[in-house]
């Protein structure tokens, strides 16, 4: 039997994702989509079957959905090393500018500018994702009236409640399964949950800061479902208030940062442990954050391959997708309401859907560092 001829190699997979984790902004909304419209649509690296798999798997898991997605991808064709290669790839770059910008950070006494530059990309990454989302949902949803109804309710609910409902997302599964398949055929006869072992460690006795920030971060990217923005009201509980670590403006300015650099939102966790304790806490909270999320992608990962292909798995597998789907656009209108302010960054945000629209082939680090330029612009001359 002649073996099957992939369309890509392990190099080509480092390459996609150390780029996207280079140049990609806008949070887990926008790579998840930048993720489809690449390695589906146009490179056609990945199927429209093999992807919705990975975003259901990386919705029901706990932590950061956009890192989690890039994992599964990554093991579709070329399991653990794939998933080891692209989950680093896709980390390593956001990684690297965020403990530069800590560093930055604590010799420059803050970075004044950052809120001036958020202020311009900010606004152009709302009609990036806008963009990216509407794509994507035309693409999952399609003409499926059920499909618009569950994508609504999660819209809806999310748009709300500012947060991912997991109930929800396993309702929608749930809907879409019994509608789309007879009662008869719903045995798909596998279990895709793993233990939370990773609370177990935290009974280890000690009171280094390097271990108490391993704890937390652990607890952080085990326990914490939803995108990486779902991430920041728990951090927030533990550095500001629980343990002190850090004050409200170095908190809000370590959010800030995370969403002016490209890649995994939930990558400010380097930010917060360079604060706190230079370079190694930076690695600690790293590691520590997505050493969970790596686990509960890889270990469910055969489970998902294996019997995804199952009418009833495939049906709750297309009703998780929608609902996530749903999700991301509630979570696109929850960031216009907080980043767009003014009219200013109303219309840089409307100019970039339009110029996306429009120009198909337009490349978007090209609009964000015009928007950085704006930003800049109006807070300083404007």
């Amino acid at each position: 039997m002649e073996a099957t001829i992939l369309p890509y190699t392990k190099t080509d997979l480092v390459r996609y994702f150390l780029r996207l984790g280079t140049i990609g902004f806008g949070g887990p909304p926008a790579l998840v989509s930048a993720m489809h419209h690449d390695l589906v649509m146009e490179r056609q690296w990945i199927s429209e079957e093999d992807y919705r798999e990975g975003l259901a798997l990386a919705q029901l898991a706990p932590g950061p959905l956009a890192a989690q997605l890039a994992i599964y991808l990554g093991y579709v064709h070329y399991s653990i090393l794939g998933a080891t290669l692209a989950g680093l790839a896709f980390v390593l770059p956001s990684f690297c500018m965020v403990v530069v910008l800590g560093w930055a950070y604590q010799h420059f006494g803050g970075l004044p500018w950052m809120q001036a530059v958020f202020y311009g990309i900010g606004a152009a990454v709302i009609g990036i994702i806008a963009i990216g989302t509407y794509k994507l949902t035309t693409k999952t949803v399609g003409n499926d009236p059920l499909g618009w109804i569950l994508f609504s309710l999660s819209a809806v609910a999310t748009a709300v409640t500012e947060s991912e409902l997991l109930w929800l997302v396993l309702m929608s599964g749930g809907i879409y399964w019994f509608a789309k398949t007879p009662p008869s055929s719903i045995r798909p006869g596998w279990g895709s949950s793993v233990a939370p072992f990773i609370a177990q460690v935290s009974a280890v006795p000690t009171d280094s800061i390097l271990w108490k920030l391993a704890f937390f971060f652990a607890k952080a990217g085990a326990f914490v479902f939803g995108s990486g923005l779902a991430i920041v009201p728990f951090l927030y509980g533990g550095v500001v208030k629980e343990y002190g670590w850090l004050t409200e403006q170095q908190f809000l300015d370590a959010v800030a940062v995370a969403m002016i650099t490209p890649g995994p939102v939930v990558i400010t966790v380097a930010f917060i442990g360079y604060l706190v304790t230079g370079f190694t806490g930076a690695c600690v909270a790293a590691l520590a954050t997505f050493i969970p999320c790596y686990l509960f992608t890889i270990l469910p990962a055969p489970y998902f391959k294996r019997w995804g292909k199952h009418p009833g798995v495939k049906a709750f597998v297309d009703g998780v997708t929608i609902a996530a789907v749903g999700a991301i656009a509630g979570a696109v209108i929850v960031l216009a309401r907080r980043q767009l302010v003014d009219a200013a960054a109303i219309l840089i945000a409307v100019a970039t859907i339009a110029l996306l629209y429009r120009f198909k082939k337009l490349p978007e680090l090209g609009i964000i560092g015009g928007a950085a330029v704006v930003g800049l612009l109006l807070r300083y001359i404007g």
